[in-house]
This record gives structure tokens, C-alpha cells and sequence, in this order.
């Protein structure tokens, strides 16, 4: 599986980019990883994290479309929502404000 493994780590490269109090949906991010039409892989590779390598990529700045946050196991949607208002991320009816947030 070298293919998928450069891949994932062309997505964390990516995602550590994101600057701090912005996001980018898994569209972008897959887009800026060279695989446009990629997000749901961009979504696979983030699942696959793991706890050493999670420590070290800011997941919780990746957001669906429209801003929308993706229901993860573990109460993962609640951590994320924290994080990224810990960030300063201000949201509007459930959802990121993408205009003011979003990844420009």
C-alpha cells in the first residue's frame, strides 16, 4: 500500500498547514494534496490516525461541507467542537462559519 500511505501523509502535511482559529473542509484538503475529488479518502486517512501521530496533526481544523462536523466514535465531534472553539472558531446554527473560518 505505498500509494495510500503517501497519500495520508501528503493529507497530514496538509493539515498541519492549517493555521490555528481556521479550517478547511476535506475537499480542499484533498485538493491541496493533489487529489482533487478526494475527500472521503481525505476522511479515511484522518480515521486512521494514530494516538502518537494525532498528537501532531491538527484533525479537528477538517470540517465537512458547509462546515458541517463529521460524527466520529469516541465522542469525537464533541472534541473537536471544543478544540476548535478553544482556537477562537465561532460557528452558526451548528455549523463553522466558514466565511469568517474558512481556509482562504
Amino acid at each position: 500500500m505505498p500509494a495510500a500511505t503517501g497519500f495520508f501523509s501528503r493529507v497530514y502535511q496538509t493539515v498541519r498547514r492549517i493555521p490555528r482559529g481556521r479550517v478547511a473542509t476535506y475537499g480542499q484538503v484533498a485538493l491541496l494534496a493533489g487529489t482533487p475529488r478526494g475527500a472521503r479518502a481525505v476522511g479515511w486517512a484522518l480515521r486512521a490516525l494514530r494516538a502518537g501521530t494525532a498528537a501532531r496533526v491538527p484533525w479537528h481544523r477538517v470540517v465537512g461541507a458547509g462546515g458541517r462536523l463529521s460524527p466520529r466514535a469516541g465522542g469525537g465531534e464533541a472534541i473537536q467542537r471544543a478544540r476548535l472553539a478553544a482556537e477562537g472558531v465561532t460557528f452558526r446554527r451548528g455549523r463553522v462559519d466558514l466565511g469568517r473560518h474558512g481556509l482562504r
